[in-house]
C-alpha cells in the first residue's frame, strides 16, 4: 500500500476506534466499580469474596481475548469488535437482572459475558498498530488508551445518576441501573465497529490472509505459548504486561471496599476516577516515549512507578486522602507497563502468528489479573488491606529486577520487527 493511502487510512481507523473506546470504557468503569458493593449486598459486608465480581468480569476478558483474536484472525477486527461488544451488552442486562433478583449466580454469569467489552477494547489496541509503521505503534496505541480517558473518567461518576434513575424510574434496586445502562450505551461501541470500520485495517495491511492460512492449523494454546518462549524479549513483554495488570488490579479492587469500611464511600468513585485518568490521560506521552527511548526504559519506567503507588497504599491506613496519590500513580504505572510490553511483544513476533500471540497474552495477561482481583478479597480479610499493598510491590520489584538485566544483556533497545 502506497504511504499516502496507508497514512490516511491509519488515521481514519483510529479515529473509528477512539470513538468506540470511549463508549466502551465508560460503560465497563461504571458497572465495575459498583462489582463489590453488590456482593457484599448478597454475601454480606464482611464476605472474604468482594474481589469475586472483578475476577469474574476479568476471566470473561481472558477467556474470550484469545476466543475474539481467533475471529479476528479469520473475520477482521471488525468481527471480532462486533462479537466482543455484541456478548458484552448482553452481559450488562444479565448482570443487571442479577442484582435485581439478588441472586449470585445470574450476576456472575452476567459479569463474566460483560468482560467480553474489556476484551475487545483491548483488542483494539492491536488494531491500531496493524497499520502503523514500525516506529509509530507505540504513539498508534497509546491514542486509543487514551481515549479510555474520557469514557473512564467520566463512567464511575455516572453511577449515581444511573441508580437515581434507575430506582425513580423503573423502581430498580440501588445497583440495578448501573448494569442496565452500561449494557445499553455499549450498543454504541457496536455499532460504531459494524457500521464505520470499514476498511477492515487488518484486512487492509495484508494481516488478514496470512493469519487465516495460519489459522488453517488450528495451533494450540501450548504452541502459541511455545512461540513466546522462543523469544526473550516477548517473554519480558508478558511478564511486564501480567505483572502491570495483576498489581493494578489487585490493588484496585480493594480500595473502594477498604474506602467504604473507613467511611469514605462518597469518594471512592472520584478516586477510581483519577486512578482510571492515571491509567488513560498520559498514554499519548507514554507511547511517544515508548517509540523515542525504547520498550525497556518504558517498562522500567512502569515498574518503579508501581512500586511507589503500591507501597504509598500500603501506607494509606484510614487517610483516604493518600489514596488519591496512590492510585493516580499506579494507574499512570500500569500505562507505562501495558504501552512498553505490548509494543515490545508486537515488535518482538512476526506478522504471521502476531494476532494469535496478541489473543494469548492478552488472556494470560487478564487470567493472572482475575486471579488477583479474586485473591485480593481474602488476602485484605486475612492480612489486611496494608499487606495487600506490600504483597504488590514484591510483584512490580520482581519486574523491575527482570527489566534491568534484560537492559545490561542487550546493553541496547531490541531491534523492531517488520
Amino acid at each position: 500500500m502506497p504511504d499516502l493511502d496507508r497514512a490516511a487510512l491509519q488515521r481514519k481507523t483510529l479515529r473509528v476506534l477512539v470513538v468506540g473506546q470511549i463508549a466502551g470504557s465508560a460503560s465497563l468503569a461504571a458497572a465495575v466499580t459498583v462489582g463489590a458493593f453488590v456482593i457484599q449486598d448478597i454475601l454480606g459486608k464482611e464476605t472474604p469474596w468482594l474481589g469475586i465480581a472483578s475476577a469474574t468480569v476479568t476471566m470473561g476478558t481472558a477467556f474470550m481475548a484469545q476466543v475474539l483474536s481467533r475471529v479476528m484472525g479469520h473475520h477482521g477486527r471488525r468481527g471480532g469488535l462486533q462479537v466482543g461488544y455484541a456478548l458484552a451488552i448482553i452481559g450488562g442486562l444479565i448482570a443487571g437482572f442479577g442484582v435485581e433478583q439478588r441472586s449470585l449466580w445470574i450476576f456472575l454469569c452476567g459479569l463474566f459475558l460483560f468482560g467480553n467489552g474489556q476484551a475487545a477494547n483491548l483488542l483494539s489496541r492491536y488494531a491500531a498498530t496493524d497499520l502503523a509503521l514500525p516506529n509509530e505503534r507505540g504513539a498508534a496505541m497509546s491514542k486509543i488508551l487514551f481515549a479510555s480517558t474520557f469514557g473512564a473518567v467520566f463512567g464511575p461518576i455516572l453511577i449515581t445518576p444511573a441508580q437515581y434513575f434507575g430506582q425513580q424510574w423503573f423502581g430498580w434496586s440501588k445497583y440495578t441501573g448501573p448494569w442496565i445502562f452500561a449494557g445499553l450505551f455499549l450498543s454504541l461501541s457496536f455499532l460504531n465497529a459494524t457500521f464505520r470500520l470499514r476498511p477492515d485495517p487488518l484486512e487492509a495491511s495484508g494481516g488478514l490472509n496470512s493469519q487465516a492460512g495460519v489459522g488453517v492449523t488450528r495451533p494450540r494454546l501450548s504452541a502459541i505459548i511455545g512461540v513466546i518462549k522462543d523469544s526473550p524479549d516477548a517473554r519480558l513483554a508478558l511478564m511486564a504486561m501480567v505483572i502491570s495488570q495483576a498489581t493494578m488490579v489487585a490493588v484496585m479492587t480493594m480500595t473502594p471496599v477498604h474506602l467504604k469500611l473507613h467511611g469514605h464511600e462518597s469518594i471512592s468513585g472520584y478516586v477510581i476516577s483519577l486512578h482510571i485518568a492515571g491509567m488513560y490521560a498520559f498514554s499519548p506521552l507514554v507511547g511517544k516515549f515508548s517509540d523515542a527511548r525504547g520498550r525497556l526504559p518504558t517498562i522500567t519506567v512502569g515498574a518503579v512507578l508501581l512500586i511507589m503507588a503500591t507501597l504509598m497504599s500500603a501506607l494509606a491506613g484510614d487517610k483516604a486522602s493518600l489514596l488519591f496519590p496512590s492510585l493516580w500513580l499506579l494507574g499512570i504505572g500500569w500505562s507505562f507497563g501495558l504501552i512498553g510490553g505490548s509494543s515490545l511483544l508486537v515488535d518482538s513476533v512476526s506478522g504471521e502468528r502476531r494476532v494469535q500471540v496478541q489473543g494469548t497474552a492478552d488472556l494470560l495477561m487478564s487470567f493472572f489479573g482475575g486471579l488477583a482481583g479474586f485473591s485480593s478479597g481474602f488476602i485484605r480479610k486475612s492480612v489486611g488491606y496494608s499487606m495487600l499493598g506490600n504483597g504488590a510491590a514484591l510483584l512490580a520489584t520482581l519486574l523491575l529486577v527482570v527489566v534491568l538485566a534484560r537492559q545490561v544483556d542487550t546493553r541496547s533497545t531490541p531491534t523492531i520487527a517488520a
